[in-house]
Formats: structure tokens, sequence, C-alpha cells
């Protein structure tokens, strides 16, 4: 069937809008309409990249409804609403300790732009067009994928907020209730305050931390932040010492620090922010090559810990309705971070996202 998508052709030129056809799904796949897919950084960074060789089709946090599924399938049926996430194989040790994110096979399920055999789903004229990014490659009308991807959307919540929660919002969330697991009148640092880090705002919120605190450029970001729960903000313009603009609120250091923007100079000052025995959680992509934060020495001498975090250490059959329920208790208001554009839109929303003019965008499609 044909599908209209978003197609990545050169790493620094516009996305282009293209019919393209899609197959049939396998007995292992699902077909999904999609209706809203949310615009993540990391989609970006592989355009920007050519991680994944164009052209591809890009897009992880989609949302729709099952049109057709595969013989195998039996966890949803057509018709069934689906915020759709990250890929895993459900097999091996760490899928069986929870840890989804963090599958053997994580790199090859979600980062390859193809089936696991070499196959793609899409295809143009007279090529095959990269697919199956992070299993889904949702900047489309309909995208194939799989069981471990979708998680059902209860009735009444809007479908299209449904995407980022696949993605963003529960990395930025995950990363502070799950990864961090913030203790209870905590103090915690967040660098950025894009979706990522203000979902982590308020998954602060949600854990109870004491002081809050943003550094954040775009002024009404550091608003946003504040009017979510953020206790105290930053301007990076004016806080160029970051350890004595922190000390300045907390003189012991922070207890927690959460950084989604991976610049490698704000990584190195994070350390000197931390009190004893302070966890510095990291998810923002920094430049290959980076090295990790801190001094060894200093490490061992205050107990710091320095952390990884791939999808807010989430298992979203589990976290996902978690946080569609905080949301309807108006404990996770993440729908204050969204503004939508029509997918046909997607070059003109990535302008305005980089400009600060929305926190995170998701385009519709159009469909329902």
């Amino acid at each position: 069937m044909k599908v209209t998508a978003a197609v990545a052709r050169a790493p620094d030129a516009d996305f282009t809008i293209e019919e393209l056809e899609i197959d049939e799904p396998r007995e292992d796949e699902i077909l999904v309409r999609v209706v809203g897919v949310g615009l993540c950084h990391t989609d970006l960074v592989f355009k920007a990249t050519s991680t994944i060789a164009p052209p591809a089709v890009f897009g992880h946090e989609g949302s729709g409804i099952v049109e057709k599924t595969g013989s195998a399938v039996s966890k949803v049926a057509p018709g069934d609403r689906v915020a759709i996430t990250f890929r895993s194989c459900g097999e091996c040790a760490r899928c069986n300790q929870g840890l989804p994110a963090y599958c053997y096979t994580m790199p090859m399920l979600n980062y390859a732009g193809m089936r696991p055999d070499g196959t793609k789903a899409l295809h143009g004229a007279g090529e095959d067009v990269a697919s199956h990014f992070f299993g889904q490659s949702s900047f489309a009308t309909h995208c194939i994928t799989y069981e471990r991807n979708v998680v059902k959307a209860p009735e009444g919540f809007p479908l299209e907020l449904a995407g980022p929660l696949g993605c963003g919002i529960q990395t930025g969330a995950g990363g502070i209730m799950n990864s961090l697991a913030c203790q209870k009148g905590s103090s915690v640092l967040i660098l950025g305050g894009g979706a990522v880090g203000l979902s982590a705002v308020m998954g602060a919120v949600v854990q109870g931390c004491e002081t809050i605190i943003v550094l954040e450029p775009h002024r009404g970001r550091r608003e946003l932040a504040r009017e979510l729960g953020a206790t105290h903000t930053l301007d990076p313009a004016e806080a160029k010492d970051l350890a004595a603009a922190v000390r300045a609120i907390l003189p012991v250091g922070i207890d927690y620090a959460f950084d989604t923007t991976g610049i490698p100079d704000l990584l190195q000052a994070v350390m000197g922010c931390l009190a004893p025995h302070g966890t510095f959680g990291i998810v923002g992509i920094a430049p290959p090559g980076t090295p990790v934060p801190g001094d060894l020495m200093s490490l061992v001498t205050f107990g710091h810990t320095v952390k990884g975090i791939i999808e807010g250490d989430s298992d979203p059959d589990t976290f996902i309705p978690k946080l569609i329920e905080l949301h309807n208790q108006g404990k996770l208001p993440f729908d204050r971070l969204v503004k939508t554009y029509p997918l046909s839109e997607i070059n003109s929303a990535i302008a305005d996202q980089h400009e600060g003019k929305c926190v995170k965008v998701v385009l519709l499609t159009g469909q329902q």
C-alpha cells in the first residue's frame, strides 16, 4: 500500500514529503495507521550524521491505530489505539530483568535502519528506503512495528499525545523516577529545559524533590520550568561558573544531576556541583570521543557516581501506563510542552523547535 512519509535524503537537506510503498506486515509485525509522532533530537542527530544511510524515514515516538497484525501477534488487534516505543527482543537477560532499554540486541533492532535480515519495509521508485528506526519509522502515515514496541492507549486519552511517552517523556521522567530514583526531600540539577529536561522536572516533583534547579538558555522555557515545579532556574549566560551558581543555592552541593544537553564543558562542570555521594545521570548525546566527566580520584574521594541512561531505564509496558495515570491525575502535565504541526510542515517545526518557539513538536498526519 502507499504511504506518505517525511524522507531524509541528505544530512544537511530538508526532509522531503514523498509517496512510498510499505510492506504488508510479516507474521511478527503490526501495521499501524499513524495519528501523531513526536519530533525528537535523536531523529535529527541520526539524520545529520547519516548514521543510517539515506534515503531514510525516521520517527520513533509514534502513536496510532492498529490496522493489521501478523499471524504470530496476540498483544494487540486491529482497532487498538497504541503508543509506539523502542524495540527489544524480550528474551535476553536484560529484558528478563525488566531492563529492555539495555537489550543485548538494542542497536540492531533500533539503529540499523532495516530488519535483522537486512530487508526494509519502505520502498521508493526503484530503491529501498531505510526503515524500522526504533522498530517503527513513524514519520509517515503508516508504519510497521512489533509487539514489544506497542503499548495500548486507553480510550479517552488524546492519542496524538501518546507518542512522546514512548521516548522523550519516559526518558526525562524515567531518568529521575527510575534511573536516579531521586529520594523525597533531595535536590536535583537538570541541564536543559527541552522536552526531556522539563519531563525530568515533572518527574522530580512526583518524587518529592525539595530543590529542583534547571539550567536553560531560553527565558520562556525557564519560566515554564518554574510553572512545572522547578524551585530555581539558571541562565547559562549569567551562571558562567556553574558550580558557584549551584553552591550559592546549596552550599554542600546537589544530590543528583541530570544532563540532557551532551555539551562536554557542561558535563565536566557538573562534577563540581555534586554533594558527597552525589549521582550524575546522562542522557544527552555528546560528540564522539567525549571523555567521561570527572577526575577518578575525586570520584573515589567523594563517592560520586556517573551513570549513563537510556530511555529512563523504563519497561514501557508498565511505565507508559504509569505516566498516563500520572497525567490523568494532573501530576504529569506534559501536554503543556506540546505544539502540533502537520507532518507536511516538519521542516518548519524543526526550525521553530531549534529557535525555542516550542518545546515538544508533535507531527499530525491528519488521520484518526
